[in-house]
């Protein structure tokens, strides 16, 4: 699917994407919500790795993101804008 109509999808139903993808969180800086973003920055690794890194920071970022536009999440911090 496309990105334009993922952010379109997001935007009628009031979502959050959930994204690697950086073109995503440049959108949002020059949009209002909805959508709202969540840019993961983890670089690559195996799964398991991620699926651990997620969970232990999920509940925080999901509560950023109550607040915020945008969230980044790094390997050594949570980035919030907006």
């Amino acid at each position: 699917m496309k990105d334009s109509k993922i952010w379109k999808y997001a935007k009628e139903n009031n979502l959050t994407i959930v994204t690697k993808d950086a073109d995503f969180s440049d959108l949002i800086l020059l949009n209002n919500p909805p959508p709202k973003v969540i840019h993961i920055k983890l670089g690559n690794m195996k799964m398991k790795v991620f699926h651990n890194a997620i969970d232990n920071i999920w509940d925080e970022v999901l509560l950023i993101n109550k607040k915020y536009k945008l969230v980044r999440v790094y390997k050594d911090k949570i980035e919030s804008i907006g």
